[in-house]
């Protein structure tokens, strides 16, 4: 019976969310006042183009939908291997969508990437400068406002008190500094983090609004300090190329995706390009699991195909042969 999916990976958005149940006690947070999701077609919400065609894209596999669904009812992160390009970012736009949680929060993760950057950023510089500027200016009479200077990353941005869970995408995470997974497990297992120039004007500014990730919206910080309400659905992503520390593993659902089978790719480019086009380019998804067998391909190089050459081979006589073989090389070479 699959009737505890909450999550079902239909692509199609609903209420499903509302059918998640109260966490299990080790991880029940109660951070506050509790703060709507924002509306992906809000206005304020920075829109990135392709989003929702991304969103779905997505077509999971019978474990994987049960392995997405444990981590949204013990409210743990997603840490999710597979080959490059086959579709393990993506996954956090299909829950996003579905499951209508507002637009997803991403931070992408280079080796030079802290704890501190997915939080917070404090432009100290930036506020020095203008308390210069004010002294000069005799009728600055009102105080600074420290909020001004103060931006919360994607990390930080997720961890705010929303009352639904918002979707962090973590991507890359094998390309971090070997401390970054351990403190990011110091984080997830409390659901909460300071802000340490606010809590030293506490006493004086208990309440300070910040511009958050991904909208032009702010938040108010209580005494600096912000605990999550219902903690976020964290999707990190790896291609297998380090080992994390056995803490960090333990405390995450890990699921490995497969390549999508001939079932998933019709579903795929019927979603992306509609089923005529499909119907149109059946040779081509065969050519596309042929040649897979060899080495890596992405399903974004056989939609890529697809539309190319729907179009370019009809205007420029082209072959469709050697237009497809073009665009479906090999990702690896080794």
């Amino acid at each position: 019976m699959d009737d505890w999916l909450i999550f079902r990976g239909s692509g199609q958005p609903h209420e499903g969310i509302e059918r998640l149940p109260e966490p299990p006690p080790w991880r029940y947070f109660d951070g506050g006042p509790p703060l709507p999701v924002p509306d992906a077609d809000d206005p304020s919400v920075a829109r990135r183009l392709g989003d929702v065609a991304r969103a779905r894209v997505y077509r999971p596999y019978g474990d994987e939908l049960e392995l997405v669904n444990s981590a949204l009812y013990l409210r743990r992160p997603l840490l999710v291997t597979g080959k490059p390009g086959i579709g393990k970012s993506t996954l956090a736009y299909s829950i996003a969508s579905e499951l209508r949680l507002g637009p997803v929060l991403t931070w992408s993760i280079t080796s030079r990437s802290t704890i501190e950057q997915g939080l917070f950023s404090y432009d100290a510089m930036a506020r020095l400068e203008e308390a210069n500027l004010r002294r000069h200016l005799p009728d600055a009479t009102e105080p600074l406002d420290i909020g001004r200077y103060i931006r919360l990353g994607p990390l930080g941005t997720a961890l705010l008190p929303y009352e639904r869970p918002r979707v962090l995408l973590i991507d890359e995470i094998d390309k971090s500094d070997i401390d970054l997974p351990n403190d990011l497990l110091h984080v997830f297992e409390n659901g909460e983090y300071t802000v340490p120039v606010l809590q030293r004007i506490a006493a004086t500014q208990p309440a300070v609004s910040v511009a958050v990730s991904g909208s032009e919206r702010q938040a108010e910080i209580h005494r600096g300090q912000v605990r999550c309400r219902a903690f976020p659905f964290v999707v990190l992503t790896s291609n297998g190329e380090r080992d994390f520390p056995p803490a960090f593993l333990r405390r995450c659902i890990r699921v490995e995706l497969r390549e999508p089978g001939p079932e998933q790719l019709a579903s795929m480019v019927e979603s992306q390009l509609g089923p005529e086009m499909y119907e149109e380019s059946q040779d081509l998804v065969e050519r596309f699991l042929a040649r897979r067998a060899d080495g890596t391909l992405t399903t974004d190089q056989l939609l890529s195909a697809i539309y190319l050459t729907s179009y370019a081979a009809q205007e420029r006589g082209e072959t469709r042969e050697r237009l497809a073989d073009q665009i479906l090389r090999f990702v690896d070479t080794t």
